[in-house]
């Protein structure tokens, strides 16, 4: 990693605090980097919980969830490297996984226009490494509606962006059901980041 950002040409980067105390170093890269994550709920994260962020971006959430729980794990096609490294400038503890939720078939991954191809691991596939999962933070651009909806089973918590087309696939009805079967839940309609395609924020406890 050299002085000049991981891309060529592009300058140094610059260091930030957040007002919670989370540090990130920012990277000049072409495509976004969120240090504040407002529209996830997870101030009931336990100590014990098995935590798994999926797309966890540059750790704007696996970060303050790794201040409470001992167990987190993040995963991240993109920017891993960044991720990676405000992990260790915290002093937190993370496992970070570089791939992205899907089949297990690799696939292309597009984040503000720049595209990567990657592996892909399925959400069963996840807790398995995870040794389990109590609370899951899902922004997946698309990929949750890949997910199993037996895969779910057991999951204490969940935080999911939704999306519509043509962010990914159309809605799964099935894993709909299961949500709606075994969770109370509630479905924030203007996230943060609210874009194209994008449905809200689930807030789910299971019942």
């Amino acid at each position: 990693m050299s002085g000049s950002g991981f891309f060529k040409g592009y300058p140094s980067p610059q260091n930030i605090v957040t007002h919670d105390q989370v540090h990130f170093r920012v990277h000049p890269v072409p495509y976004r980097q969120i240090h504040e994550v407002p529209e996830y709920h997870f101030d009931d994260i336990l100590r014990e919980d098995r935590v798994i962020d999926i797309g966890a971006n540059v750790g704007a959430f696996c970060i303050r969830a790794a201040r409470v729980a001992d167990h987190v794990v993040a995963v991240e096609p993109i920017t891993c490297d960044i991720l990676e490294e405000n992990i260790a400038l915290n002093l937190e503890k993370v496992l970070v996984i570089k791939g992205a939720l899907g089949t297990g078939h690799p696939a292309e991954i597009v984040w503000d226009e720049y595209k990567v191809i990657t592996a892909t691991l399925t959400l069963k596939d996840l807790i398995k490494i995870a040794g389990g999962c109590d609370f899951l933070k899902c922004d997946a651009e698309g990929a949750e509606w890949l997910i199993r909806p037996q895969d779910l089973a057991g999951i204490r918590r969940i935080e999911m962006e939704l999306h519509f087309p043509p962010i990914g696939p159309p809605p799964n009805p099935a894993l709909l059901e299961f949500i709606a079967d075994n969770y109370l839940f509630s479905l924030d309609r203007l996230p943060v980041h609210d874009t194209l395609g994008v449905m809200g924020i689930l807030h789910a406890v299971l019942k």
